[in-house]
C-alpha cells in the first residue's frame, strides 16, 4: 500500500513539474510541433515515464529540466538568428504557385498528391484550380490562399515574405521571378536604404511592397 502511495505522489508531482517545464518552453510546444518540438517531446515524455520509478525524484527531474532549458535556448538563438531558425524549424515550401502545382517541390518534401488533397479538402476545398497559392509549413500543415474571383487580381499578396527580420530571402525571391537587385530597387523607391531596418517585407503581384519596419528598441 505505501508503494502504490508513493507511486501515486510520484505521478502527481511530476504531473505539475512537466505542465511547468513545457509552459516554460512556449505556447508552440502544446500546438503545432515542428521536428525539434517533437523530438524533445517524446524525449521528455520518455525520461517523464521513467522518472515516475525512480528512486530519487532529482534523478528524474534533471533530464528533463536539461531538455527543458536546451529548448528554451535554441528558441532563444532561433529569434535571432534566421538562418538557425532555418535549420530547427525548417523553412516552407511553396506547393502551388499562380494556380500551377510544383511537383519538382513536392519531391523534394516527399509530399505526394494524396496528401495535397486531403489537406485541401480538410480546409473545404474540392479542387486544386481553386487555390492561387498553397505553402508547405514547417508543422506539416497546407496554407493555401485561394483564388481570387473579383477585384484586381494584382492585388494579391504572395505568400512567401521577401524580408525577415532584416535578412533577404533570396530563395523567396526566385519563386517569384524576383533578385536582390531588384527588391533593392523597389525598396529604395519607397525611401529604404537599408534592408536591416526592416522587420518583414511581402510583395503583391503586380510588385508593390508591403513593409513593417523593425521597432526602435531593436
Amino acid at each position: 500500500m505505501t508503494e502504490l502511495f508513493a507511486l501515486a505522489w510520484r505521478t502527481i508531482f511530476f504531473y505539475f513539474f512537466l505542465l511547468v517545464a513545457l509552459r516554460l518552453m512556449g505556447k508552440r510546444e502544446v500546438g503545432e510541433l515542428t521536428i525539434l518540438d517533437f523530438i524533445v517531446s517524446i524525449m521528455i515524455a520518455e525520461f517523464a515515464a521513467m522518472a515516475v520509478q525512480e528512486q530519487s525524484l532529482m534523478q528524474g527531474m534533471v533530464p528533463i529540466i536539461i531538455l527543458a532549458c536546451i529548448q528554451i535556448g535554441l528558441a532563444y538563438l532561433s529569434l535571432k538568428s534566421n538562418r538557425l531558425r532555418d535549420i530547427f524549424d525548417g523553412e516552407p515550401t511553396m506547393i502551388i504557385q499562380n494556380g500551377k502545382i510544383d511537383e519538382e517541390a513536392m519531391r523534394t518534401q516527399r509530399y505526394n498528391f494524396d496528401d495535397l488533397l486531403q489537406h485541401l479538402r480538410t480546409q473545404g476545398i474540392s479542387n486544386f484550380t481553386e487555390v492561387e497559392y498553397a505553402v508547405l509549413e514547417p508543422s506539416g500543415d497546407l496554407s493555401v490562399i485561394k483564388k481570387e474571383h473579383k477585384g484586381d487580381p494584382n492585388d494579391i499578396v504572395y505568400p512567401l515574405p521577401l524580408i525577415i527580420d532584416g535578412d533577404i530571402q533570396h530563395d523567396h525571391l526566385q519563386q517569384i521571378g524576383g533578385n536582390a537587385d531588384w527588391l533593392m530597387t523597389k525598396l529604395q523607391e519607397r525611401g529604404y536604404d537599408n534592408v536591416k531596418k526592416i522587420a518583414l517585407c511581402v510583395s503583391k503581384k503586380n510588385g508593390t511592397l508591403i513593409i513593417d519596419e523593425k521597432d526602435e528598441r531593436r
